[in-house]
């Protein structure tokens, strides 16, 4: 089947194929205020280069971004610092453990996290958003966000960043390691509220395929056409998400899928289609390794149906 034939109804009839699929999994209840969603939700949004959009389930609900903020903070960073100084602090290659691992810490030379997409990667990228304080990093963030997502209203939710605060005792060790080996700059507390309010940057599935969108066209606004994102930073950032981006089942989702795409505890995923569109999953109910159960099922059967893997 031909993306021409992509519409409202296709859509939620895969939508629906895919939805027993969330019984199997289980909601992030290890941050609390995520333990509250309904795991049988599931939604999606397609946003194409050429500006038409798609979508099906119950897509009026927001989300968190969780872990895909990493690509979007990395972005900003790559853009506003330059790849030298982010890649003397972050590695570029898969690490295959899980996306809190501190193991990966103690046996790299030089000390430094092997790539952006794990914790104690992002947390360092968050250390250098520009800003000269906690509050302008996070303003600098939001901003950023919502020029990606073509929506001045996007905020942080408050109860999500509290309750992430409170509960990340991982992420303090993995600051305090990093902070050891003169990795990080920054206070361990600011960067963990500042990360945590990040993370807790609410958004829809409409908001989060244009935004996969803009990665589809290298950087490109696809209602303006102007570059938003450097193409050398959407490149590297595409990479990112082909190699790590879907914790450490990426392998087998470039297998079975075969596009960039990014996950989130939160039931998110991003997935980018080079020229073509950008999707916008929410399906909380997780698999084992963290990635959204009918999320990921429902990109597979995309790929099955519209044949957009590039590989």
């Amino acid at each position: 089947m031909k993306e021409r034939q992509l519409n409202d109804d296709e859509l939620q009839n895969l939508i629906n194929e895919v939805e027993p699929y969330a019984n199997k999994g289980e909601v992030a209840e290890y941050i609390p205020a995520l333990a509250r969603a309904n795991k049988t939700d599931v939604a999606a949004a397609v946003y194409t280069v050429d500006g038409r959009v798609f979508q099906g389930g119950t897509y009026g609900h927001t989300f968190t971004l969780q872990s895909i903020s990493k690509v979007l903070s990395l972005a900003l960073v790559l853009d506003e610092r330059g790849e030298e100084e982010v890649f003397s602090n972050v590695g570029m290659e898969p690490s295959g453990d899980p996306y809190y691992s501190i193991s990966k810490l103690e046996f790299s030379n030089p000390t430094k996290p092997y790539n952006p997409m794990i914790n104690a990667g992002a947390l360092a990228i968050t250390d250098l958003l520009p800003g000269r304080s906690k509050e302008r990093k996070l303003a600098n963030f939001i901003d950023y966000v919502r020029q990606l997502a073509g929506n001045n209203r996007i905020e942080y939710n408050k109860n999500v960043a509290d309750s992430e605060f409170q509960t990340s005792f991982l992420n303090r060790s993995l600051l305090y390691y990093m902070k050891q080996f003169g990795v990080i700059g920054g206070k361990v507390e600011d960067i963990i509220d500042l990360y945590t309010k990040q993370c807790a940057v609410e958004i829809d599935c409409l908001q989060l395929a244009r935004i996969g969108a803009v990665f589809s066209l290298n950087g490109k606004d696809p209602e303006k056409g102007t570059q938003l994102i450097s193409e050398r930073t959407a490149s590297i950032c595409k990479t990112f998400m082909v190699t790590c981006g879907m914790y450490n089942a990426s392998g087998e989702f470039a297998i079975k899928v075969g596009v960039p795409a990014k996950s989130g505890v939160s039931g998110g995923i991003m997935a980018v289609v080079p020229n073509r569109f950008g999707i916008g999953i929410y399906g909380p109910a997780l698999d084992d390794r963290g990635n959204s159960i009918a999320g990921w099922k429902l990109l597979q059967k995309m790929n099955e149906r519209y044949a957009f893997s590039i590989f």
